[in-house]
């Protein structure tokens, strides 16, 4: 999906040859197949093969996601998720970003959320 995302659309064989682990070309193709099932793809026809795009916007799969991970790995606690990322060793944040998560949460609570 990623791959979809960023380029804005991509053939079964593209993404094939994008992934850095790749499955076989027959199991790309059949996740293709589940997630335009799923509603998460579209495909046009191009001659004799597919070209998938996003069937939503990317800040709309962002948010599916996000929430999905919410969900399965915090129990829907926003404070346990932004405490695992602030506490995770890789993934250390700088003070410009502290800052500016400072300013994010200071305007959530201005306007209630």
């Amino acid at each position: 999906m990623d791959i979809v995302l960023t380029s804005g659309e991509a053939s079964a064989a593209e993404i094939h040859q994008r992934l850095p682990e790749p499955p076989t070309y027959s199991a790309v193709r059949a996740l293709l197949r589940v997630m335009e099932e799923k509603g998460h793809l579209v495909h046009v026809s191009e001659g004799p093969r597919y070209v998938y795009k996003p069937a939503i916007s990317p800040k709309k799969a962002r948010a599916s996601v996000l929430k999905q991970l919410l969900d399965t790995l915090f129990e829907g606690s926003r404070e346990e998720l932004v405490a695992a990322l602030l506490d995770s060793g890789d993934l250390k944040a700088d003070q410009q970003e502290l800052d500016r998560l400072a300013k994010l949460i200071e305007e959530a609570r201005q306007e209630g959320r």
